[in-house]
């Protein structure tokens, strides 16, 4: 996989926010090989619904994030998009502390819409969840008020 573009990442998401104490820290990669958005993660066990499962709601969380940032697929890092619907299919048990594969992609492309879609899938392959969504642009009274995170907005080493 070479070829990897580094997507930006916030101070304080809860995936993806470098200072954000509590969350994941993800990391996504742009994979033009694979037309996808790429991620890896180790989900820690203090995010589990059941003793080594991870609870379905951070299962939910990362595939809306993943599948919302293949609107990035084509370089624009300032197009940003927010989830209209969101269906997700859980297919086996996503485990806690062992290495997931993440993987989103674009279905349809619109200028102010999208269909979009993203998996979680083990070492061997498995998908233990996937999803549909349908993400928009927000209106101007919602992508306003991010103008002063934008600075934090950005590709972290």
């Amino acid at each position: 996989m070479t070829n990897l573009i580094k997507q930006p990442a916030s101070r304080s998401c809860f995936l993806c926010g470098k200072q954000n104490d509590f969350g994941l820290k993800m990391e996504w990669f742009n994979n033009p090989q694979k037309n996808q958005v790429q991620a890896e993660v180790i989900i820690p066990e203090h995010f589990n619904g059941y003793p080594g499962i991870a609870h379905g709601g951070i299962v939910a969380a990362i595939l809306d994030e993943t599948a919302g940032r293949a609107v990035m697929l084509d370089g624009n890092f300032e197009e940003l998009f927010v989830t209209l619907k969101l269906e997700v299919a859980y297919r086996h048990l996503t485990p806690t502390n062992e290495p997931l594969h993440v993987a989103g992609w674009i279905i349809k492309r619109g200028n102010n819409k999208m269909k979009v879609a993203a998996n979680i899938s083990l070492a061997d392959g498995t998908v233990t969840a996937e999803c549909e969504a349908l993400v928009i642009r927000p209106p101007e009274e919602i992508s306003s008020r991010w103008e002063p995170e934008k600075p934090f907005w950005r590709v972290y080493d």
